[in-house]
């Protein structure tokens, strides 16, 4: 209860900041957020690979 709690706390605050901001620096946030979880996934996946 206290994750979903959480969880809509967060999402309120990044929706009332898109919400103030303009569509490029939204758009900008979202393509370097993006990045940041596709090298994460790639990091992850090699560290996984090299273990086995």
């Amino acid at each position: 209860m206290v994750f979903l709690v959480a969880a809509l706390l967060l999402m309120g605050v990044l929706l009332g900041t898109v919400a103030h901001v303009s569509l490029p620096v939204t758009l900008a946030a979202a393509v370097f957020i993006g990045g940041w979880l596709l090298v994460f996934a790639a990091r992850e996946r090699r560290s996984r690979t090299r273990q086995r």
